[in-house]
């Protein structure tokens, strides 16, 4: 696998992952590499020093890598409770009401809600802050 650093014409940077080096060129050729952000398909790829192998030690794949992503998870899934607890759900009127509050015709405060593909690249383009949300976490029930 080869993890390329990619960057999409709106400077959303993002990584990818490809079997080989070609792959990535044939996926760009028919349109399949998109920027996770905006869906712009306006994708290049981002200067990147070689990964060189090394021992274990040298990696950074040691005791401390599993403590590190659970500290992440842990980070995310509290985000993820205050923006729920404390923001506005506004459903699926997320784009319309992110870009009032943008131009000032609603009152200024946080909201998530859902939005398609398209809409998320229109509010990117003109300029309106949004993030994803961090994503739920995984129940221990639905692992194997």
């Amino acid at each position: 696998m080869i993890r390329y650093a990619l960057v999409c014409e709106h400077d959303h940077e993002f990584e990818g992952w490809f079997g080989k080096s070609a792959d990535f060129d044939d996926q760009q050729a028919r349109g399949l590499v998109e920027c996770p952000v905006c869906a712009s398909r306006a994708v290049r790829k981002q200067i990147m020093a070689p990964a060189v192998a090394g021992t274990k030690r040298q990696r950074g794949v040691g005791a401390d890598q599993p403590l590190t992503r659970a500290m992440m998870m842990e980070t995310m899934r509290k985000l993820r409770e205050h923006v729920i607890d404390t923001f506005d759900d506004v459903g699926d009127g997320f784009a319309d009401e992110a870009r009032a509050i943008h131009e000032g015709r609603a009152d200024q405060r946080g909201i998530y809600g859902q939005a398609t593909s398209e809409e998320v690249r229109d509010l990117v383009e003109d300029g309106v802050p949004i993030a994803p949300m961090p994503p739920e976490p995984v129940k221990k029930n639905d692992l194997n």
